[in-house]
């Protein structure tokens, strides 16, 4: 018998427990007979119900074994016109044929018996599958690169995704650039790198599927940009040692500004991405001493 989910409340001492089994796949086993004081044959049940994932096993087993009775299981519908779905091949006394239900489609399938499909009454059958009741899709997140991250030109981006299981277990993510597929992955850490993006708007996708077939999407959309030269106007002083400048830069990129007294050695001021251009860096510790200053874009994450 088919193991389904289990859902026991109980209410003790105020408080409330909840008790969940997971469902299981089943097998079910399907005779196929012949009768011999009747003289026909048949599937036996006939009609079988079964869930998403469960498999199907076909039994040829004749009234009589003194005779060899041959039978197939074979989807579609008579007149025999098979959908190719399945098709157990001849199966002779005892032989059986097993169907792994995981990659149809829920609904009605009708099949047949290619030998006896034409007989009084007709050897015929009807699967039909459904969606386990129990089931729950994954869901998927990306955590990098965060939404709308500007990138330099030629790109080098990671897609990181983190699945969370539903009733199921995930067993692939499928990255997606575009519509163009990055890669398959099988196993945590669930992450893969395109190389060489041309400046251009992309959307980041993935997918996620797990063991009963469920699907958990999302995405997230990217910028790569031309980096431009840095140019560093002319220096501004003010009262109290204020001293300012600006510097043309990509909105969206990370800039780094440094000093040094010497030429040699180089302190880091200020880390900032641009959200206009130009930037103006204004120092609000500008010493008499002579200062020598440099932009430089940081590389991509």
């Amino acid at each position: 018998m088919k193991n389904t989910k289990l859902l026991m409340l109980f209410a003790m001492a105020g408080f409330s427990l909840l008790r969940v089994q997971s469902a299981r796949a089943a097998n079910y086993i399907v005779n196929m007979y012949y009768y011999g004081p009747s003289g026909f044959y048949y599937y036996s049940p006939a009609t079988l119900t079964v869930a998403k994932g469960d498999t199907v096993t076909w039994t040829n087993t004749p009234y009589e074994f003194s005779y060899n009775y041959t039978h197939t299981t074979t989807s579609g519908a008579s007149p025999p016109t098979p959908s190719g779905l399945w098709d157990s091949g001849t199966l002779n006394n005892g032989q059986t044929y097993t169907l792994d239900t995981s990659s149809i489609s829920a609904g009605t399938y009708p099949y047949f018996c290619k030998f006896d499909y034409d007989t009084s009454p007709a050897m015929l059958g009807t699967l039909i599958i459904t969606n386990p009741a129990s089931a729950t899709p994954p869901t998927v997140g990306i955590t990098s690169p965060a939404p709308g991250a500007v990138f330099a030109a030629p790109a080098r981006v990671t897609i990181q995704a983190t699945p969370v299981n539903g009733s199921g277990t995930v067993t692939n993510v499928q990255f997606l650039v575009g519509a163009r597929v990055l890669a398959n992955v099988t196993a945590a850490p669930f992450s893969a790198t395109t190389n060489n993006l041309a400046a251009g708007a992309y959307n980041l996708s993935v997918i996620a599927e797990d063991n009963n077939g469920l699907l958990a999407t999302n995405s997230t959309t990217i910028s790569v940009v031309t980096p431009v030269g840095i140019a560093i106007s002319a220096a501004v002083f003010s009262s109290q040692n204020h001293f300012r400048f600006s510097y043309s830069a990509n909105t969206g990129l990370t800039y780094v500004v440094q000093a040094s007294t010497n030429l040699l050695n180089w302190n880091s001021l200020v880390t900032k991405t641009a959200t206009t251009s130009p930037v103006i860096f204004t120092n609000p510790n500008a010493i008499g001493s002579d200062a020598f200053y440099r932009v430089g874009r940081l590389p991509n994450p």
